[in-house]
């Protein structure tokens, strides 16, 4: 994932958590951004570039909040390429349930399974795995290489996804969703945005 990706999910992520508690927004700085991810103010800079000029995050100063999440999450959703980034794919002829149960322990699920995970809830029944993990040989031992219809993916994490636990959060689980072909990945959608309030 790009370094402007991460950047977004950050400001997102702190957003739409400090919207859903009914809290004031959360004000930004260039500075503790580029601390807090090991980059440049340049780099933040740039990743604020067009959510700037499409309104999405608003500047005042030395500081900047997220004033529209909506367009900031679509603007992220329509830059992301979910399959650059899988590393891995695989047929399973196991239960989704199984395969989630049979992963190593220091994965992290995305798309469906993070919402299942996230939520102890899934809007629809769902035939695909995909998770997140740089440590392939262990899934190559328990899911070897099948041909036939993939329906476990490996995806290449970035240095920081680690730090929200066991699962993508639900910005970037949006964003994942919207990026998949299967059709049941509507119904998520649909079920996120009416926790985002949009």
């Amino acid at each position: 994932m790009k370094k402007n990706e991460i950047i977004w999910r950050y400001i997102l992520s702190e957003g739409l958590a400090k919207n859903l508690k009914a809290r004031p927004q959360p004000i930004f700085t260039q500075k503790d951004i580029a601390k807090k991810f090991n980059c440049s103010t340049s780099t933040v800079f740039n990743a604020l570039k067009i959510p700037r000029k499409m309104g999405a995050i608003e500047v005042t100063g030395r500081f900047f909040r997220l004033r529209d999440a909506e367009k900031l999450l679509l603007l992220w959703a329509t830059r992301r390429s979910l399959k650059k980034d899988i590393i891995y794919e695989t047929s399973v002829d196991l239960p989704v349930r199984s395969i989630e149960s049979s992963m190593p322990p220091d994965i992290i699920f995305g798309a469906f399974s993070a919402y299942r995970l996230f939520y102890d809830d899934a809007p629809a029944d769902y035939s695909t795995v995909y998770v997140y993990s740089k440590h392939i040989d262990e899934i190559k031992k328990r899911f070897p290489p099948k041909k036939g219809i993939s329906n476990l993916f490996v995806v290449n994490p970035d240095p920081f996804l680690a730090d929200f636990g066991k699962a993508t959060p639900p910005v970037q689980m949006y964003v994942d969703l919207w990026n998949l072909r299967e059709w049941y990945a509507k119904d998520f959608l649909r079920a996120l945005r009416e926790k985002f309030n949009f």
